[in-house]
């Protein structure tokens, strides 16, 4: 049974199959009826409740509120600003029917919800007292993804945050891009322990509709690019598009500049991605639903009894410190099986209590990121559990980043770029001249874009890596999800 349950294919060998063999069978989703629809299983869920309730206080801390918009948004409104409608378009999910009655406009299934949002802050904003507004959302999205799809990564519906927020002046904007932005790479890198490159996003690959874009970009082990989240400077593109204009302390009617900003459930799968191994997921501490699970060991049934008891005591020590623990005390399955269930659900630390433990006042734990195992003298427990799983967190992002600067290559040749491409990939720091043809041509012959352009200038080290001109900036290029 726990080899029909397990992983049967190598992490390295075949990472594809791989990667869905430990979404589907660690009970994070089930594939839905609907193509590139998935259901997300309460295990998953529970992360995504995790991740949620951390960003959530980060961005009330930094003075924002909750609110909730329509999901069916009118044409008309996302024909009124028409670079962001039609960076969508193909993706839209479209309403023509209520029932029986045909819809005199067609609705969208919200495929993100600028147009929507800014109708009523049109109504809500008249003067500079009204300002600023920051506000988020934790909603559904919908997108018909033309791409293949992958649960998690891309999927024709998925959970996320937007923030959307209005200033009076674009250098509040500006600050609140890189604001929020920080808090997402602390986020990223101090709870997920996935390291990333921060920077901004070329003209050719921002929103559509924004000012700038700056995003975080992170390597997966099959050498692609994942864009983990990104924060916008809209400037005032839909605020004139929408009318949204206020009476400035001067007295004159200006429009205001705006900020919007995201991340998803695909944060779940660039964990499982990142940190999972032949056996399967592997949680840092501070996002898994369960950080210890406590497996009694017993051979006859008048051990079971006594076990039982310790293990409940052990239990209730772990959760007076806020560890979140449980016991395996399911008579059904043998240790060895559960060994492997949670091995593979990726539960960070594993206490085993059999009767020989009792006698010594000890308990034997087991590391999931490394397997190592330590025998703990029961009245130090809580405290040195706490220690194990910061200790399990940094290990996660130490190897994490060590694996990211391994997936870091300098090359100024641009035949030897397209063979790394195709041999190790990972991220291409590269010289360019800055032309968007070069970049474009460059996308056309190898799949590569520009995936960031890092806020620190870093020192040009050849001429551009397509033309051969003068270089104007460093840049990171890879093949992405």
């Amino acid at each position: 049974m726990a080899e029909e349950k397990g992983i049967t294919v190598k992490k390295s060998e075949n990472f594809s199959e791989w990667y869905t063999q430990v979404v589907l069978k660690s009970g994070l989703v089930d594939y839905g009826p609907v193509q590139g629809t998935i259901a997300f299983r309460e295990y998953a869920y529970e992360i995504w409740e995790k991740i949620r309730e951390i960003f959530d206080k980060m961005i009330k801390k930094a003075g924002h509120k909750n609110a909730y918009f329509p999901l069916l948004i009118p044409e008309s409104f996302l024909k009124k600003e028409a670079e962001h409608f039609k960076g969508f378009v193909p993706e839209v999910f479209w309403v023509t029917q209520a029932g029986d009655r045909k819809l005199g406009e067609k609705l969208a299934i919200r495929p993100t919800s600028e147009t929507i949002i800014y109708h009523f802050y049109s109504k809500w904003i008249r003067s500079w007292r009204d300002l600023p507004i920051l506000l988020n959302q934790w909603c559904n999205v919908a997108r018909a993804e033309i791409k293949s799809t992958k649960p998690f990564i891309r999927t024709s519906e998925f959970l996320w945050q937007e923030g959307h927020t209005a200033h009076a002046t674009k250098e509040e904007a500006d600050k609140e891009v890189m604001k929020i932005l920080k808090l997402y790479q602390e986020l990223i890198e101090n709870y997920l322990c996935i390291p990333v490159i921060v920077g901004k996003k070329s003209e050719s690959e921002k929103f559509a509709g924004a000012l700038y874009t700056t995003t975080l970009e992170a390597i997966m082990p099959d050498g692609k690019a994942l864009q983990m989240g990104t924060s916008h400077n809209l400037g005032q593109n839909f605020s004139k598009a929408f009318d949204i204009k206020f009476v400035d302390k001067d007295g004159k009617e200006k429009y205001v500049w705006q900020t919007c900003w995201g991340i998803s459930t695909r944060l779940i799968g660039a964990v499982v991605m990142v940190h999972g191994d032949d056996k399967g997921l592997i949680l840092p501490p501070k996002i898994a639903p369960i950080q210890v699970v406590i497996v009694p060991i017993y051979y006859k049934k008048v051990e079971r009894k006594k076990v039982l008891k310790k293990c409940k005591e052990v239990l209730e020590k772990l959760n007076k410190v806020e560890v979140r623990a449980i016991v395996d005390d399911r008579e059904e399955y043998t240790p060895g099986w559960k060994f492997n269930e949670w091995e593979l659900k990726g539960v960070p630390v594993r206490i085993e209590i059999g009767i020989k433990d009792i006698e010594k006042k000890q308990v034997v734990v087991a590391r999931r990121d490394n397997f190592e195992k330590v025998i703990l003298k029961e009245k130090e427990l809580d405290k040195k559990i706490l220690q194990l799983l910061e200790s399990i967190q940094k290990n996660l992002f130490k190897r994490a980043k060590k694996f990211l600067r391994e997936k870091i290559t300098e090359e100024k040749d641009y035949n030897k770029f397209k063979e790394i491409l195709e041999k190790k990939g990972g991220f291409i720091k590269a010289c360019w001249c800055a032309d968007p043809s070069c970049e474009k041509k460059i996308k056309e012959e190898t799949g590569a874009t520009i995936r960031v352009i890092p806020f620190k200038k870093e020192k040009i080290f050849s001429n551009c890596i397509y033309c051969g001109k003068e270089a104007k900036e460093v840049v990171y290029f890879a093949r992405a999800y």
